[in-house]
């Protein structure tokens, strides 16, 4: 039986060599937060193991491939080619680390329910390799309680004990891809442990990593619902000026103006913008995160679930106003050439998960539209398990369109070749801010 003396000689252990830089860390799931995060840590100083099942990306980080928008490629080089960051799909390396954190997805499925098998099949790995001493991370966002009821568990099935033989703790990613002001580095963090020394623990590794604020609160619990309330925040007030945009449109006001106007008060308004819906993998997931775990309490969030009925529909309302549009010059939509600018969730990134322009296109598809995409970041996209190559953007491309649609505003499209030759412009967010007689607001 281990006693608090060995177990507090053992977390001293283990916080030495973290803000001595010689404990080994490992990452589980190199994708969008995994990758970034491995590189932070490397170049802390750490030596770091990157997990992933996904054998390509494993190649690629070994050969010093980025293919993450957010981390630098010469960063990635230099640290790999100095031994300080590798890549494996052998979990049996686990047991080499001295902590690690759980970086992979948690999608929902398609009754709005969250999937937790990689979840669960990292903590299997994990439990079936790892040592005593050690500190496990769950970043992936995911809803209150995961940490506890679910994670716990099945680190236990290894017959060592938490809070006694290893330490287990959240700390929820806040990744903003393409964001150039916050990163991996200098966002702030939120740690909850299972027990004080835990988040103690987990704390210590990320103020030796981060130069943002870490931020203790009491519980893994509190850190996996803050996480759910940021993004349901930003959900909710979407949904609003997504409901106002369809509402002045009806009343044939410009709600782009009214939001510029109400953003004049330096008190009391936040503005948030309207679009084609809502893409990544935070904002359109978590909060249904939070309406599954309610039900174990009996409750029904009707607030939550209404913003996102609204934002789930807005792609079908760019469909029927793209109808609308092309009736006002005699065209149908089916009979007509549209040209889509944007595959991406947002500007500038190359990421194009749960994008809303999925949902467009499909409707295109299904509606037998001839259809173009052009994003100058993403060469070819998935769309109903067949892979589509996007189009060049080029002036003859911009005339034979009777409809261009602006679902994403990248910066270096040529807005004033598409001012000037394109038939009718449909601008769902507001890359065009003029008015001018070719073009129509969401």
């Amino acid at each position: 039986m281990r006693t608090e003396v060995d177990t507090k000689k053992m977390s001293d252990e283990l916080i030495q060599k973290l803000e001595t830089k010689t404990a080994t860390i490992g990452v589980v799931g190199l994708g969008y937060v995994g990758l970034p995060l491995a590189v932070e840590k490397a170049k802390a100083g750490y030596q770091v193991i990157g997990f992933d099942v996904q054998e390509e990306k494993v190649v690629k980080v070994n050969n010093g491939e980025n293919y993450i928008g957010d981390v630098i490629p010469a960063d990635l080089e230099t640290l790999v080619n100095s031994g300080k960051l590798s890549a494996t799909a052998d979990y049996s390396f686990i047991k080499e680390v001295d902590a690690i954190a759980i970086c992979v997805p948690t999608p929902l499925d398609i009754y709005k329910q969250p999937n937790m098998s990689y979840v669960e099949s990292s903590a299997k790995a994990i439990a079936e390799n790892f040592t005593k001493g050690t500190l496990v991370v769950l970043e992936s966002t995911t809803y209150p309680g995961t940490t506890e009821e679910l994670i716990r568990p099945i680190l236990e099935e290894s017959g060592l004990v938490c809070g006694e033989d290893f330490f287990l703790a959240y700390s929820p990613e806040r990744v903003d891809p393409g964001n150039k002001t916050f990163n991996t580095k200098n966002t702030p963090k939120v740690v909850g442990g299972i027990t004080p020394t835990c988040t103690k623990v987990a704390a210590t590794m990320y103020r030796s990593v981060l130069d943002g604020d870490v931020h203790e609160v009491s519980s893994p619990a509190v850190a996996e619902m803050e996480k759910i309330l940021e993004n349901t925040f930003r959900n909710i007030n979407i949904a609003l000026a997504n409901e106002m945009a369809i509402l002045c449109n009806k009343m044939g006001i410009d709600v782009w103006e009214v939001i510029d106007a109400a953003a004049t008060k330096p008190y009391g308004f936040m503005p948030f913008y309207p679009g084609p819906g809502l893409g990544g993998h935070c904002i359109p997931i978590d909060p249904w995160y939070l309406t599954w775990k309610a039900r174990e309490y009996n409750y029904h969030t009707k607030l939550i679930e209404s913003a996102g009925e609204i934002n789930d529909e807005m792609p079908e309302y760019v469909v029927r106003r793209c109808t609308e549009i092309l009736n006002e010059s005699g065209k149908s939509l089916k009979s007509s050439n549209v040209l889509i600018l944007g595959i991406a969730y947002k500007k500038d990134i190359d990421d194009y998960r749960e994008s809303p322009v999925l949902p467009i296109l499909k409707k295109l598809v299904d509606y037998g539209v001839k259809w173009k995409a052009v994003d100058p970041y993403i060469a070819e996209f998935k769309l109903n398990n067949t892979i589509y190559s996007t189009s060049k953007l080029d002036i003859n491309t911009i005339k034979e369109a009777d409809l261009v649609v602006i679902t994403t505003e990248h910066s270096n499209f040529p807005y004033d070749e598409i001012k000037k030759y394109a038939k009718v412009i449909y601008d769902t967010k507001n890359a065009i801010k003029e008015k001018l007689p070719n073009v129509r607001g969401l």
